[in-house]
């Protein structure tokens, strides 16, 4: 449904060739909702400043216990704030009051260095402590082979 959402709301802005602040403070948003989403809830970079272990964190070692990764922002909440803020923008574009004139090429620039800065320092961050966001598929276990009679 948000997907669905947020390519009519992006039709829209090209119908209408404006409301190109509201489009880019709905990215920005969009951005921060999906680097809570990818980051730890217990920031393993604190942790280490930390004295104390009050939650579940990262393994640091190989002989350490594996702790699942637990997002800052989980997946219900990151598309429920995604439709939402989707939501408000598409009616923020009903009301001339928040089409103000831009030049909107440099929104677009600007969105695009920040968008790669970001997840620069955030792919090193991820490199740096070894965690990887997300799952691919469940884990498959062999069995013992029987002998053959």
């Amino acid at each position: 449904f948000t997907v669905v959402l947020i390519i009519t709301f992006m039709a829209r802005i090209l119908l209408v060739q404006g409301w190109y602040i509201v489009t880019y403070a709905l990215a920005i948003y969009h951005l921060n909702l999906l680097l809570a989403f990818l980051t730890p809830k217990i920031d393993p970079a604190m942790a280490e400043y930390e004295a104390d272990e009050d939650g579940p964190a990262l393994p640091t070692s190989q002989n350490e216990e594996f702790r699942p990764f637990i997002r800052r922002l989980p997946e219900f909440k990151f598309w429920y704030s995604a439709t939402k803020a989707t939501t408000i923008a598409f009616f923020c574009t009903f009301f001339e009051l928040f089409n103000i004139p831009v030049f909107w090429p440099i929104l677009v620039m600007y969105f695009i260095t920040l968008f790669c800065i970001t997840m620069k320092r955030q792919i090193k961050h991820m490199i740096r402590y070894r965690y990887i966001p997300f799952t691919f598929g469940k884990p498959k276990f062999q069995g013992k082979e029987e002998p053959a009679k």
